[in-house]
C-alpha cells in the first residue's frame, strides 16, 4: 500500500470510529427522548462532530468536512439552548449520521457519486434551517444569581448558558474551592471532578483569586448539585474542597389574571420580547483568575435562602414513547465507551482493531521470553555440534525437555494474547442495527421497541463483521413480516408497540445470538402449501415432516411467504443467504415460531475461527480435523450396537436415540469393517449427531485456511489446515454435517 493509500485507510479507520461513537451517543439521546437532555451528552456529541470535521478537512475530504460542520452548527445551537431538542431535530441528526457513513463508504472506494452529493446537500440545508427556537423570557435568570459581573465576564458562552439553565430550574449552586500542590494539581483536580460529576453538573472551573499557599494553586468550581447539602458535604470528605453556597433570589411572581375572563396575553406581545443577549455568541476570552467575589454567606445561613432542588420534569416512559415510532432500549448501559440504497450493509468500513497498549506490552514480553528460549535451544544445538560423536547425556535430555515445556507455555500465552486482541464486543454491530431499525420502522409506519442485550459479549472481529449482514436480513424480515401494524396489534389485544429483541449470550466456546419478535409468527401450514406449490417438497415428504422441519423450509433459496414484493423483502432472497453465511462461520441457525406469539432465530457461533483446537481422525486412510469445540464426547461401539430405524442408522446413548453418520459414506470413500467404530458425538445448539470414524489420531491446534473459490462450496468441509508433520488435512464443517444428517431421512422419503 502506498503512502496515499495508508493515509486514506487511517482516515477511514479513525472516521469510522468517530461515527460509531456518535451513533452510540445518539442512541442514548434517543432513549432519553421526552426527558431533559443530558448537557454532557449533547456536548460530547458536539465535540465528536467537531473532531470529525477537523479530521476530514485534514485529509482533504471536503464533503464529509462540510456535513460534519453543518451537524456541528446544529449541535452548537442545541447545546447553547438556542434550539429545543425535538423529534425532528433528533431524526435529522441520525439521518446525517447515516449520510456520513455513506460518505465514508464512498471515500474508502475513492468514489463521489452525484446522488449522494445531492442527498448531502439537501440534508445540509435542512440542518441549517431546522429547529424550534427556545422560548425566551423577559428576565435573565442569571440576574437573580448573586455573582459579580467580573466573574460572569470570564465564563464562556456555553458555561453561561449552563449556569442560566441551572438557575432557571432552581438547582442549588455552589462555589467549590480546592487548593492543590503544584506538583500534582492535575491529578487532584481530576479526582475532585470525578467525585462531583455523579452528584450534579460542574458548570465551570476557574483559577481561584484566593492563594493556594506557597507551593500550591487553588481553583473555584461552579457546581450545580442534584443532591442535598448534607450529602454533598459527606461525598466530599477527604478532599481539599470547601463548599460555599451561591445565593439565588426568588423569581419574580408571575402575573396572574385578576378574573377568569381576563384575556390572555396576545402572541404579538410575546413575539415582541427582545432577543436575549445569549443569542449572540460571546467572544471567548482567556480565563483569568476569578475576581474577588462578595463575601460568602455561611453555608448554613445560605441554605435557608437557597431554592429547594426541584426534580427534573420527567415525562413517563409511556408518554414519551407514544410520540416515537421507534424506541431503542438497551438492557445494559452502553460501555464507557434518506433513502435506503440497495446493497447497503451494516458491515464496518475498516478491519482495524483498537488494542490496549498494556495488552501489546504483555505480548511483547512473551515474545522476549520466546527469544530467550530460542537462544537456549541454539546453545544446546551448538554444544551437540561441537561434541559430535559423544552420546547425548541424560542431563542434556532433561534440559531440552525443560526448554520445550517453557516453549509450549509461552506459545500458549502468545496465542491467547493474540486471540484476545482480535476480540471485539458484538455491541458494535448492535448499535449500527439500532439505527437501521429506527429508519425502516419509520418507512413502513410501524411502532417498535428495539431491545438490545448482551452487547458486551465478545467475538472475533472477523465473525462480528461477517455477522452484521445476516442480522440485518433477519431484523428486516421481523419488521416487514413479523411485526403487525399498531392497529392490527390492538385489534388482537396486543400492545400497540411491537417488540423486537436482539440478545447475545456466551455459552462455553460458543456465542448464541437470539433475534426475536412478538409479532404474528410463521404459519407453518402456509409454508407447507407454498413449498408444495413451488415443488420444493413432495406430498409424501410433506406428510412426514415435523413442524420444525416445515419451519426450516423458509431457509430454502427462493422461498418467500410474502404475498407481494416490498422494498424490504419478499423476493425470496435473504434467509438462504443468512443460513449460508452463518454456515461459513461454522455456525448454525435455528428458528422457533408460534402463530400469534412471535418468532425467534437462534444463531450459534464459535467464539473465534483464527486458531482452534481440533480432534484429528482417520477414515479409510484419509485424515480429517474436527473442531473440538463441537465435540461433546467420543464413543467406542460395536457394529452390533448400531440399529436401523426407518432406514436410518442410530445408536442408543444413555436412553436417547442418536442419529449416526458414517464419514466414509458421506465423502464416498471405501468403507472398512472394523471390530469397533469410534463415534464422535458432535453438537451445535440443540442438534446432536454421531460421526463414525476408523481411528482417533489425537488433538492439535490448527489454523483453518479457506479452500478457495472452486472448492469453497464442498458440503461438509470448512477449510484446510497443516498438521505438525507438515501434512495438509481437510477440516470438517460440523454445522453442515449436522444439517445433512438431519435432512437425510427427508430426502430418502
Amino acid at each position: 500500500m502506498n503512502t496515499a493509500g495508508k493515509a486514506l485507510a487511517e482516515f477511514i479507520a479513525e472516521g469510522t470510529e468517530i461515527v460509531e461513537s456518535l451513533s452510540k451517543d445518539l442512541l442514548v439521546l434517543d432513549q432519553q427522548r421526552g426527558l431533559e437532555p443530558d448537557p454532557e451528552l449533547i456536548n460530547g456529541i458536539f465535540r465528536a462532530a467537531h473532531s470529525l470535521k477537523g479530521l476530514a478537512a485534514l485529509f482533504g475530504q471536503e464533503r464529509i468536512a462540510k456535513l460534519a460542520h453543518q451537524s456541528e452548527d446544529l449541535l452548537d445551537r442545541l447545546r447553547l439552548g438556542k434550539l429545543s431538542l425535538d423529534d425532528q431535530v433528533l431524526d435529522t441528526l441520525i439521518e446525517s449520521l447515516d449520510a456520513l457513513q455513506s460518505l465514508l463508504a464512498e471515500a474508502s472506494r475513492e468514489e463521489a457519486s452525484d446522488a449522494l452529493g445531492e442527498r448531502v446537500s439537501t440534508l445540509g440545508t435542512r440542518l441549517a434551517d431546522l429547529g424550534t427556537v427556545s422560548a425566551a423570557s423577559d428576565e435573565d435568570p442569571l440576574d437573580r444569581l448573586e455573582l459579580s459581573e467580573q466573574v460572569r465576564a470570564v465564563f464562556t458562552e456555553y458555561e453561561e448558558h449552563r449556569l442560566r439553565e441551572n438557575v432557571r430550574r432552581g438547582v442549588a449552586l455552589y462555589r467549590v474551592r480546592a487548593a492543590f500542590d503544584l506538583s500534582d494539581f492535575d491529578t487532584g483536580l481530576t479526582e475532585l471532578n470525578a467525585r462531583l460529576k455523579p452528584l450534579g453538573e460542574v458548570v465551570s472551573t476557574l483559577p481561584s483569586s484566593e492563594p493556594g499557599g506557597l507551593s500550591g494553586i487553588a481553583f473555584d468550581l461552579i457546581f450545580g448539585a442534584r443532591v442535598s447539602t448534607e450529602e454533598l458535604t459527606q461525598k466530599l470528605e477527604g478532599t481539599p474542597a470547601q463548599l460555599f453556597a451561591l445565593v439565588t433570589r426568588p423569581a419574580a411572581a408571575p402575573v396572574t389574571p385578576r378574573a377568569p375572563a381576563a384575556p390572555p396575553v396576545p402572541p404579538a406581545e410575546a413575539g415582541s420580547t427582545p432577543v436575549r443577549k445569549t443569542a449572540k455568541r460571546k467572544p471567548r476570552t482567556p480565563k483569568a483568575p476569578a475576581p474577588q467575589t462578595p463575601p460568602d454567606e455561611p453555608l448554613a445561613a445560605a441554605s435557608s435562602t437557597m431554592p429547594t432542588l426541584r426534580a427534573l420534569e420527567a415525562v413517563s416512559s409511556g408518554e414519551a414513547s407514544s410520540s416515537s415510532p421507534v424506541r431503542t432500549l438497551v438492557q445494559e448501559s452502553p460501555t464507557p465507551r434518506g433513502t435506503r440504497s440497495e446493497g447497503e450493509s451494516a458491515r464496518s468500513l475498516t478491519q482495524t482493531v483498537r488494542v490496549d497498549i498494556r495488552r501489546l506490552d504483555a505480548l511483547m514480553n512473551t515474545v522476549g521470553e520466546l527469544l530467550l528460549i530460542k537462544a537456549n535451544l541454539q546453545r544446546m544445538v551448538e554444544n551437540v555440534r561441537l561434541d559430535a560423536g559423544v552420546s547425548l547425556s541424560k542431563v542434556w535430555g532433561q534440559e531440552l525437555s525443560r526448554e520445550t515445556r517453557q516453549l509450549e507455555r509461552k506459545l500458549d500465552a502468545l496465542q491467547e494474547g493474540l486471540l484476545e486482541a482480535r476480540m471485539v464486543p458484538v455491541g458494535q454491530v448492535f448499535d449500527r442495527l439500532a439505527r437501521l431499525v429506527r429508519r425502516i420502522a419509520r418507512e413502513v409506519g410501524k411502532e417498535i421497541d428495539f431491545i438490545i442485550g448482551g452487547g458486551d459479549v465478545e467475538l472475533d472481529k472477523l465473525i462480528v463483521e461477517e455477522l452484521s449482514d445476516p442480522l440485518m436480513h433477519i431484523i428486516r424480515n421481523a419488521i416487514d413480516h413479523g411485526a403487525e401494524s399498531p392497529e392490527a396489534r390492538q385489534a388482537v389485544g396486543k400492545p400497540r408497540r411491537a417488540r423486537i429483541s436482539l440478545h447475545a449470550e456466551q455459552k462455553g466456546n460458543h456465542v448464541v445470538i437470539e433475534v426475536s419478535d412478538d409479532g404474528a409468527g410463521i404459519d407453518e401450514l402456509g409454508v407447507r402449501e407454498l413449498a408444495l406449490r413451488k415443488g420444493l417438497i413432495t406430498d409424501a415428504q410433506a406428510r412426514e415432516m415435523s413442524r420444525r422441519e416445515l419451519l426450516n423450509l423458509i431457509f430454502l433459496p427462493g422461498f418467500s411467504t410474502a404475498s407481494s414484493v416490498s422494498e424490504l423483502s419478499g423476493r425470496g432472497v435473504g434467509l438462504d443467504v443468512v443460513k449460508n453465511n452463518i454456515g461459513n462461520l461454522s455456525g448454525i441457525i435455528d428458528v422457533w415460531s408460534e402463530r400469534g406469539q412471535g418468532t425467534a432465530f437462534h444463531l450459534t457461533l464459535p467464539v473465534t475461527l483464527a486458531i482452534i483446537r481440533a480432534l484429528v481422525v482417520g477414515v479409510s486412510g484419509r485424515t480429517y480435523a474436527v473442531p473440538l469445540n463441537s465435540v461433546l464426547e467420543i464413543l467406542s461401539v460395536k457394529p452390533s450396537e448400531i440399529r436401523t430405524v426407518e432406514r436410518r442408522e442410530v445408536l442408543d446413548v444413555r436412553g436417547t436415540t442418536l442419529p449416526l453418520m458414517r464419514l466414509a459414506r458421506v465423502f464416498g470413500h471405501p468403507e472398512s469393517h472394523p471390530e469397533r467404530h469410534f463415534v464422535v458425538v458432535a453438537g451445535l445448539a440443540q442438534e446432536r449427531l454421531g460421526i463414525a470414524v476408523d481411528e482417533l489420531q489425537g488433538q492439535q491446534d490448527i489454523v483453518v485456511k479457506s479452500l478457495g473459490g472452486r472448492l469453497q462450496g464442498v458440503r461438509g468441509i470448512s477449510g484446510a489446515a497443516d498438521l505438525a508433520n507438515r501434512r495438509t488435512v481437510l477440516v470438517l464443517d460440523v454445522g453442515a454435517l449436522l444439517e445433512e444428517g438431519m435432512s437425510t431421512e427427508r430426502r430418502r422419503a
